[in-house]
């Protein structure tokens, strides 16, 4: 759920209704910075770094980025290094106290489980920030945008506190090269800490010779499945067979996408359905076709304890309650190459103007394609950086059109954007799935929101 939108508030909710919480875990370094650097209102930051097992690593990072009161809201953030496949120990240190304060706040103050959810493409932090989920008790890890078969083994390493390594995928890799980034928690670790609980984990597919290959390929336990549907919001895998558009130049999905749930119950392990299965009636079909339930995102992304920002949740509530809210599938829009799901909201990058408008810089970096270079060496580029820099770097030209800066905008979402040199704010790019022209069934009579627990209701209504 994009950055910090499904945050620690969130999750902790839809966990104590009964439910699986699961906390975004994109980008969760840059958001303690942040945080720190407004304040840390509220106090929720620090009080989970003094629960931090290692204690001089939780002290380096507020003596370094706690601003009392708050920076000034003319002042930019610090920025912090962008991953490469051997990162500074300073970054590594930020991605396992993120991580780990992320999932602790979900799970304060109650028994019950919570989950992480990664984007396989973004491979460079999964190391360190699956290690720090894990030193805070996480339950489950949900991977998607990708093959993640290497990270069973990831969480069975590092649950007994060992070195482990990732393949990065590198365009133009040769037999012999080096491509693997590598991490190790001793380096990290202050004095002996006990093993961790291993996570579930689930990969989430589109396909079920992705679920196959998953069994098949992968270095650990699979625990089970989350099925994604074209109509979820954020990345989406691209449509299977030859690329056709629409009149809006949206892809076209057809019968070759749709998944065989039959197939799924026979390989013998859970699953939950995502995308339009937002209602009570979806969620009887999936448990009657012998699914465990639904993976719900655009409805609690829109809910009071949501991590969006105030201003855009309550723009994009008013338009679906006026019957206006837009979603489209931008097959440009993301450096991944994955069609991404754009809601259509004023003043946001999905205006062509407000996207031309934006000077291009690549300064967060997690979308960067990792490439050989002529010396051997690795290098990052992005289509969404400056098209002569990307060019420089041996990328296409044409693959810089339409492509927009996703990690600035979905941190801007969350309500912290960066102030560039040039005294610019970055914009956001809202994500939802197509269930969001529908989203106003969830908003109760006299109200013009509504709360996870209103969503919650909803959906078990079936119970009744």
């Amino acid at each position: 759920m994009g950055v910090a939108i499904s945050n620690w508030h969130l999750a902790k909710t839809v966990s104590k209704l009964g439910q699986l919480g699961v906390v975004s875990g994109v980008a969760l370094e840059v958001l303690l910075v942040r945080r720190l650097q407004d304040g840390d209102v509220g106090g929720h930051i620090r009080r989970a770094l003094e629960k931090f097992p290692f204690r001089d690593m939780a002290k380096r990072a507020v003596e370094e980025y706690y601003v009392q009161g708050g920076k000034a809201e003319d002042k930019p953030y610090a920025a912090i290094p962008m991953h490469k496949q051997v990162a500074s120990k300073s970054l590594h240190e930020l991605c396992i106290l993120g991580n780990f304060v992320e999932v602790f706040l979900a799970r304060e103050g109650h028994d019950r489980p919570v989950g992480i959810n990664y984007l396989e493409k973004i491979q460079m932090p999964h190391l360190a920030s699956a290690y720090g989920a894990m030193l805070a008790g996480v339950a489950y890890v949900i991977m998607g945008a990708g093959i993640p078969t290497m990270i069973p083994g990831v969480l069975d390493g590092l649950s007994n506190h060992q070195p482990v390594s990732y393949n990065l995928h590198v365009v133009g890799a040769e037999a012999g090269d080096d491509t693997f980034a590598r991490f190790d928690p001793k380096d990290f670790m202050e004095g002996d800490h006990p093993p961790l609980d291993r996570p579930s984990f689930f990969p989430i597919i589109a396909s079920t010779a992705l679920a196959t290959t998953m069994l098949r390929r992968s270095n650990g336990a699979v625990d089970g499945f989350v099925i994604e549907g074209p109509t979820a919001g954020g990345h989406n895998a691209p449509p299977r067979g030859k690329l056709q558009l629409n009149e809006d130049g949206e892809p076209i999905y057809g019968e070759k996408d749709v998944v065989d749930l039959g197939k799924i119950r026979a390989l013998g392990l859970p699953f939950w359905v995502a995308g339009g299965s937002a209602s009570a009636d979806k969620l009887r079909e999936m448990l009657e076709a012998g699914g465990n339930g639904i993976q719900v995102g655009t409805a609690f992304a829109l809910c009071d304890e949501s991590g969006m920002a105030e201003e855009y949740r309550h723009r994009l509530l008013e338009e679906a309650m006026a019957g206006t809210a837009r979603v489209i599938t931008d097959r440009l829009a993301s450096p991944t190459g994955f069609p991404f799901k754009v809601a259509q909201l004023g003043g946001s990058l999905s205006e062509q103007d407000v996207y031309e408008s934006r000077i291009r810089i690549c300064d967060l970096g997690y979308l960067r394609e990792v490439y050989r270079k002529d010396d051997g060496n690795l290098g990052y580029r992005c289509s969404s950086e400056p098209v002569e820099i990307y060019v420089a770097k041996g990328g296409d030209a044409s693959d810089t059109i339409g492509r927009k800066c996703i990690c600035n905008s979905l941190v801007t979402n969350a309500g912290h954007p960066q102030i560039q040199k040039d005294g610019s704010v970055e914009k956001p790019l809202l994500t939802c799935g197509d269930d969001l022209a529908e989203i106003a069934r969830f908003i109760p009579d006299g109200r013009s929101s509504y709360s996870a627990s209103d969503v919650i209701n909803k959906l078990l209504d079936f119970e009744a």
